[in-house]
């Protein structure tokens, strides 16, 4: 009992925002409905601000969703660069969360279009704080939206990648498809499908393994098709802003060779290696996949050494003093 009471204390700690810092509910214009996201400000006046952008699916604007990701890994980062006297805005995505009135339907959505929140963001943003420009941190599928974002330049100050894809997605989802073992009887369907997506054309799912319709159902065909076309090395190249790329060496799903990738693409960009960091970026055990699993729910295990670290050395590095 007394470990339970003690475990739950720290949990508590956690979950309060820094010292000095203060949170804010902030709003951006969507399509049809407003956007929401959490502003957190250190004390400090003048303090270069983050839009951190999320990953995948019905990912919120801490880190979290309701398949089991409770790592809480964007509330954390946030928390952790107000200490380093650095602002953050982490948002939910239009159409899901707070941000539900944005669209309609949050399957009808595309990377350009969370782009083009990226912008409305780093707008209001500016105006709020005064700041001539913003950062990009995006997550997983958010460093493609980041990417993306980088080709209108005006209004951000630089993009940080954290755990981006660096290949074409359709290879990623092929690697992660045939990294599972039990996935042996689906591959067959999973590939033909993935196939017929790149080239543009939709799939009939009547008669698909049910294991499969998550990923294929018709409703995000459309996106599916969208994301599979973008070749983000191709991307990288284009990118004239300061670009700092942090991978995790534990990641099971974006590899080093990903952010290799990225980084060979824009000779400019900065790239950080974390040894024992996973895709939540979660310091994990080598060669231990329960515990790198087990992270994904867990909100007081701390973020990885040296991320937060590699962030803000090279935000402070590129912001003018003020």
């Amino acid at each position: 009992m007394r470990r339970l009471a003690v475990s739950m204390l720290l949990a508590m700690a956690l979950s309060q925002p820094s010292p000095g810092a203060e949170a804010t509910t902030v709003h951006a214009p969507g399509p049809y409905g407003r956007l929401e996201g959490t502003l957190l400000s250190p004390a400090r006046t003048g303090a270069p601000v983050a839009l951190i952008v999320p990953g995948s699916g019905p990912t919120d604007r801490d880190g979290n969703n309701p398949y089991g990701v409770k790592s809480a890994t964007y509330r954390l980062l946030a928390e952790a660069l107000a200490e380093r006297g650095i602002a953050s805005v982490r948002i939910d995505r239009r159409g899901m969360f707070a941000s539900h009135a944005a669209v309609p339907d949050a399957d009808d959505v595309r990377i350009a279009d969370y782009a083009t929140d990226v912008h409305v963001w780093a707008g209001v943003i500016r105006e709020r704080t005064g700041n001539g420009c913003v950062w990009v941190a995006g997550h997983s599928e958010g460093g493609l939206v980041g990417l993306v974002a980088a080709r209108k330049p005006d209004g951000l100050c630089g993009l940080v990648l954290l755990a981006a894809p660096g290949r074409r997605l359709g290879d990623v989802l092929r690697k992660q498809l045939r990294d599972n073992p039990a996935n042996e009887p689906l591959l067959p369907q999973a590939m033909a499908a993935i196939d017929s997506l790149e080239v543009g054309k939709k799939v009939d799912t009547t008669g698909m393994h049910p294991a499969l319709l998550p990923l294929f159902r018709p409703s995000v065909q459309a996106f599916m098709i969208d994301i599979l076309s973008y070749d983000p090395p191709k991307l990288s190249a284009e990118v004239h802003l300061p670009m700092l790329i942090v991978q995790g060496k534990r990641d099971t799903q974006v590899l080093v060779e990903d952010a290799e990738r990225l980084a060979k693409a824009n000779p400019s960009a900065k790239l950080v290696l974390l040894d024992d960091a996973n895709h939540v970026l979660k310091d994990v055990p080598a060669n231990d996949q329960a515990a790198n699993l087990r992270s994904y729910a867990d909100p007081a295990l701390p973020l990885a050494m040296g991320l937060v670290d590699a962030i803000a050395s090279f935000v402070a590095a590129q912001s003018p003093a003020r």
